[in-house]
């Protein structure tokens, strides 16, 4: 690009605003994946957060994938993860587009709505 070739700016998506929409996103060699919008990586990480400050979860990873979008959480990171957030939105209409898995597989919670099968990580306090 030379200083005298005008820059092309490309529209966004239309109807929706910047990191809203279908969560799928082209990546730089043209195919389309699937990944996690702002609001949702917001809500995963507050999750996250709380439990390494309390000392139970040290590692991420984040994966996207043109099916789904994971985000797994690790004790260690040489060890398998703990849990697994997926996002598959083929499976929007029919369980809910995010589940919980845990290490073994067991799918701990499954919706439509993020926040709610999130709270399947929170400890809740116990009265003894």
């Amino acid at each position: 690009m030379s200083e005298f070739e005008p820059i092309a700016f490309r529209p966004r998506s239309a109807g929706a605003p910047s990191g809203y929409g279908s969560g799928k996103t082209t990546n730089t060699s043209g195919t389309t994946v699937v990944a996690f919008n702002r609001t949702e990586l917001s809500d995963i990480l507050s999750v996250y957060g709380r439990q390494v400050a309390q000392g139970e979860w040290r590692d991420y990873a984040l994966d996207m994938t043109r099916d789904k979008a994971v985000f797994s959480i690790f004790r260690k990171s040489s060890e398998v993860p703990l849990y697994r957030i997926e996002k598959a939105p083929k499976l929007m209409r029919r369980q809910g587009a995010y589940s919980v898995i845990a290490a073994t597989g067991l799918i701990l919670k499954r919706g439509q709505d993020l926040r709610r099968v999130l709270d399947v990580l929170d400890k809740k306090l116990k009265v003894v």
